[in-house]
């Protein structure tokens, strides 16, 4: 993709939300349709690595937000305890738990700073994949639509030489109508068959005649 396409997606794109892509079910289903290239099953291992790197630093994130937030509510009734006691073992537990907070600080910050960076990547893979996938559909869709006018044109020809042949058609069935029916007139039916015997002997190509009596209609 040309560099000043790129940018003319980006400014294009820019300030619209973009689904990540390998999430989405409907563009799987896009695949039922045209061929994943190389390019594109690579994107998207890339991005669902990414996706689920992600899901797993925001669940360790709640993980110690939440033994964070536990390490907290013991401080408090434990301060207390050691404002009333003076006990050196509370005061150690106080200082354990102050240590065990500022850890999770210190994780908590160094998760967002991941969650920050995934962020980026996610967007710009998923962007790529996104290019790579409009430009799979849409060489699909020029080759359709070559197909479609080929096969548009052949049909149009078809069709001219399907009602010629029709026409040609009627008008051979008429003709043979209207020899059987005057030589039926004027032969008789007895000499009609006999010719019919003597010149069609294997029926391998009975011909089209009128009903004895009814001229309105065909027996083979």
């Amino acid at each position: 993709m040309a560099k000043n396409n790129d940018e003319v997606y980006m400014s294009a794109l820019e300030g619209k939300s973009i689904p990540i892509l390998t999430l989405d079910d409907k563009w799987h289903q896009l695949f039922t349709q045209t061929e994943m290239t190389p390019e594109i099953e690579a994107l998207a291992d890339e991005l669902s690595a990414l996706v689920e790197r992600d899901a797993k630093i925001r669940t360790e994130t709640k993980n110690i937000k939440r033994l964070k937030k536990k390490m907290l509510d013991e401080i408090v009734p434990l301060r207390d305890q050691a404002n009333k006691t003076g006990s050196a073992k509370i005061e150690h537990e106080i200082s354990e738990r102050t240590r065990l907070i500022g850890e999770c600080n210190d994780k908590l910050a160094s998760r967002q700073d991941e969650l920050l960076d995934l962020s980026r990547e996610i967007y710009d893979v998923d962007y790529k994949l996104m290019i790579e996938t409009m430009k799979a559909c849409y060489e699909t869709l020029h080759d359709n639509t070559d197909e479609i006018k080929a096969l548009d044109q052949w049909v149009s020809q078809v069709r001219v030489e399907l009602k010629k042949n029709v026409i040609r058609l009627q008008e051979r069935e008429m003709e043979n109508y209207n020899l059987y029916s005057y030589m039926h007139q004027i032969f008789g039916p007895e000499v009609i068959e006999l010719f019919d015997l003597k010149y069609d002997p294997d029926r391998r190509h009975p011909i089209r005649r009128p009903l004895e009596g009814d001229e309105s209609e065909y027996v083979e």
